[in-house]
């Protein structure tokens, strides 16, 4: 897998604060345009240091006479400065490569300089100078070589002590110092820390360099829109090309390695075709810098991210690069501005869209691929799907697209995508953001395809975040008269997590949702967690989350569940997860029924003339195949004032093995969905056997079913109008209990037989919005009377009820 990393490009040099002034007048013309000190040190890949030079002006510039001249960073009363004599010149626009002292590490030789040293200079702090003259300097402050007038340019690395400004940030074995653009004589403002990338004045450069003695090499006839196309797919793929010519906008120099380049004097007219593309290195960091101006040879590939069998989309790429470069420090293309993208998300022919023409004005996933590998700008980016721990955070580029009441964006349908979503990739540390902060001004960098998640930002620069003090929600306080069912999933319990987890959980069920009656819980791990070794029980767990539940000031709950057969019901290997129920004794009390085990299953029984469960808890047809690898939902009967409420656990299969909802496929085959429309089928008929029994009883589904209220397996429990799904009862764009990708969406449900009228229903956000989160899964509880069973039996108790509650109050 190659996975998307950071960045790195010309506005990280805006984000460094100003220092201190200038201490010499900027150089015009030759100045020092990179410093190496770590060649053929542990771990380098260059063998030998160096000093590149660049001439910035209109005219060639005599270097005969000159050197270039070290000293260490903290310079004692006997240090010298070492002097390395120059000859030649340095072309306008060209570079002048000067090689220093050669270690014994590193695999990759420099190119051949055009002159040559023996100064070992530190791989991490120290000062270089462009000196007019041979004679060793004796300035050892920067004021007295701010004074000396042969001092051309200076540039201080690390801690140096001599230096322009404040110093550039330290080096190591694979790290350099490289000029960004002019002189401002502030080395921290005009160098940014990367990999080497030596060049000399044929432009060539280590491991590729310019096979062609030519110093003036001529693009070849392929342009970067040619490489793109009008497809998703390039028309050369498979293909060599070469001397396709593009500045450098960005480069990446650890695990995906490679550089993106863009077209700025040959683009066509055509809004289908990309300017831009990335340049895939492998193994190698990339040996040129941002404004570098290169004529790349190599192959057209399409790579796609996860593996060629994935149904994601591909990223163009040139593979296997030689790169040429022509000249240093020009300017970089201005970002386009991305914004109000199509509401249409992707054509959906019936099979792959990747042959076919895009539509950019059309679909905003086509859009986005007409931009795939250039440098694009998003401007006050609201966050719609929180930064996790990988540097990514989901924003919209369309900020009325199903906008929710928190700053969220909501997935309202298979037809409502949210085609404005965008991941961003940061360079460096991304800020913690929530649903509804925002990245103020501009945020800039390359577009890409990456895998989870599709079309990524890749970050040089990001916005101001600023927070909107998103809050957690606390839940109504449930009237005496409610009982009070929640559903929450809490990620993979087990006694190992941190206590830390455990409070949080326990938090959230004390304070945010003040305590149910009834806890229906999802994913509670063995007393072992993920250790595969046929332990199932989890009476650790339990206990362990119901004294934390206890240290936060909520009830003492008891827990009923039943022990899964070892490996049987999926989730992480090892882990077994289960379903189970939490109860405070003190507000509502458990019909214990023997007999439930992981096989047999529950059958509903006539008691009295109404209905009860042969076993409680039990599981509901445990041996049908719908349950295979997936947990098997738990029934249990509850009493509460006398009436009996029927709750059921659930956690049906997940969604793994669906295609990407932005993937080459359209529709998307969402196969996983067979497995639980017959896990709904199961469980509706077991509903039916309550109410072919006792049409009034109190049935509660709960639980995380891993699926959409617009979803077949939804509609075939509630499509007869028995079972109503409360998602169902909040405005469209509340709809949602998780965050996935940017899309707020409803996993988690509470769903109660018809005769239950009397109710009030909440999604308690707490997790889902929040990089911050105990789970992944916001939970969710209704606060309801159970009916009597008789409709005017119940008119007079909730009468009475009513009364005693205002008596209370």
């Amino acid at each position: 897998m190659r996975p998307t990393l950071p960045v790195v490009g010309t506005a990280v040099a805006a984000l460094v604060l100003a220092a201190a002034p200038a201490v010499a007048a900027p150089s015009t013309d030759a100045l020092i345009s990179e410093v190496y000190g770590g060649g053929g040190n542990s771990g380098a890949t260059l063998t030998q240091d160096f000093v590149e030079l660049a001439n910035k002006g209109a005219t060639p510039f005599a270097l005969d006479g000159f050197s270039v001249q070290y000293i260490s960073a903290s310079p004692g009363t006997t240090t010298q400065w070492g002097v390395t004599p120059l000859t030649g010149s340095i072309a306008p626009g060209k570079t002048f490569l000067v090689a220093q002292a050669k270690g014994t590490g590193g695999t990759v030789e420099l190119p051949a300089p055009d002159a040559t040293g023996t100064i070992a200079m530190s791989g991490t702090n120290g000062t270089i100078a462009l000196v007019s003259g041979t004679a060793p300097l004796t300035c050892k402050t920067a004021a007295d070589c701010a004074a000396d007038t042969r001092v051309k340019d200076l540039v201080g690395y690390g801690s140096a002590a001599v230096r322009e400004g404040a110093a550039t940030g330290a080096l190591s074995n694979t790290t350099s110092a490289s000029r960004t653009a002019g002189d401002t004589d502030d080395n921290a403002a005009d160098f940014t820390v990367g990999a080497p990338t030596p060049t000399n004045s044929k432009g060539e450069t280590p491991g590729g360099g310019n096979p062609d003695p030519d110093p003036d090499p001529t693009p070849g006839d392929k342009r970067i829109h040619d490489v793109q196309g009008v497809t998703r797919v390039s028309p050369l793929v498979g293909q060599k090309v070469t001397n396709v010519p593009g500045v450098v906008t960005g480069t990446r120099a650890t695990g995906d390695r490679g550089f993106w380049i863009q077209d700025v004097t040959g683009q066509d007219d055509d809004p289908r075709t990309s300017e831009g593309v990335f340049v895939y290195t492998a193994g190698t960091a990339p040996t040129v810098a941002v404004g570098d101006s290169v004529l790349v040879s190599g192959t057209v590939a399409e790579y796609r991210p996860g593996g060629e069998t994935g149904s994601n989309q591909t990223l163009t790429e040139i593979t296997s690069p030689t790169t040429t470069t022509v000249s240093k420090g020009n300017p970089v293309p201005a970002p386009v501005v991305v914004k109000n993208v199509p509401a249409g998300y992707l054509p959906a022919p019936g099979g792959s869209i990747e042959q076919l023409p895009l539509e950019p004005a059309k679909y905003g996933l086509d859009h986005f691929e007409s931009l795939e590998g250039t440098l694009v700008q998003v401007d006050d980016a609201r966050v719609v799907g929180p930064s996790n721990s990988f540097g990514e955070v989901w924003v919209t580029v369309n900020p009325d697209q199903n906008r929710n009441q928190r700053g969220g964006t909501t997935y309202t349908g298979y037809d409502q995508p949210n085609s404005g979503r965008l991941k961003i990739k940061a360079v460096g540390t991304l800020p913690a953001a929530n649903v509804g902060d925002v990245f103020a001004g501009a945020t800039v960098g390359a577009l890409e395809y990456t895998n989870f998640g599709g079309y990524t930002l890749a970050a040089l620069t990001l916005g101001t975040h600023t927070s909107s003090n998103l809050q957690r929600e606390i839940t109504a306080q449930q009237k005496q008269a409610e009982l009070s069912v929640a559903t929450y999933n809490v990620e993979n319990l087990d006694p190992s997590d941190p206590q830390e987890k455990f409070d949080r959980l326990a938090d959230g069920v004390t304070t945010n949702l003040r305590g149910p009656d009834v806890v229906v819980l999802e994913e509670i791990q063995d007393n072992n967690g993920a250790t595969n070794d046929g332990v199932v029980a989890a009476d650790q767990t339990l206990r362990k989350f119901s004294d934390a539940i206890v240290a936060k000031g909520g009830p003492r709950y008891q827990w009923r569940q039943i022990d899964p057969e070892n490996l049987k019901d999926g989730g992480e290997p090892g882990g077994n997860i289960r379903v189970g129920f939490f109860f405070n004794p003190q507000r509502v009390s458990f019909v214990d029924r023997p007999g439930g085990d992981s096989k047999t299953p529950v059958q509903v029984v006539k008691k009295n003339g109404r209905a009860a469960l042969s076993v409680s808890p039990g599981r509901i047809d445990p041996l049908n195949d719908a349950w295979a690898n997936s947990r098997k939902p738990l029934a249990g009967e509850f009493k509460f004032r006398g009436r009996t409420v029927f709750v059921v656990a659930n956690h049906f299969n997940s969604k793994g093995g669906d295609e990407a909802i932005h993937g080459r496929n359209q529709p998307p085959n969402r196969s996983s969905e067979v497995q639980r429309a017959k896990q709904a089928a199961a469980l509706k008929a077991f509903t039916e056997q309550v109410r072919a029994v006792d049409k009034g009883a109190n049935v509660v589904l709960a639980g995380d079913l891993n699926d959409y209220q617009f979803s077949p397996a939804l509609k075939t429990l509630t499509g007869d109008g028995n079972l109503k799904a409360l998602i169902d009862t909040l405005p469209t764009n509340e709809r949602y209990s998780y965050v996935f990708e940017g899309n707020s969406q409803t996993l988690d449900h509470l769903v109660v037989s018809k005769n239950i009228t009397r109710l009030s229903y909440d999604v308690v956000h707490i997790n889902a919005e929040f990089a911050d989160q105990a789970s992944d899964h916001d939970p969710q509880i209704v606060r309801a009377r159970p009916s009597t069973g008789d409709a005017n039996v119940d008119r007079v108790v909730f009468a009475l009820e009513d009364i005693l509650d205002c008596l209370e109050n």
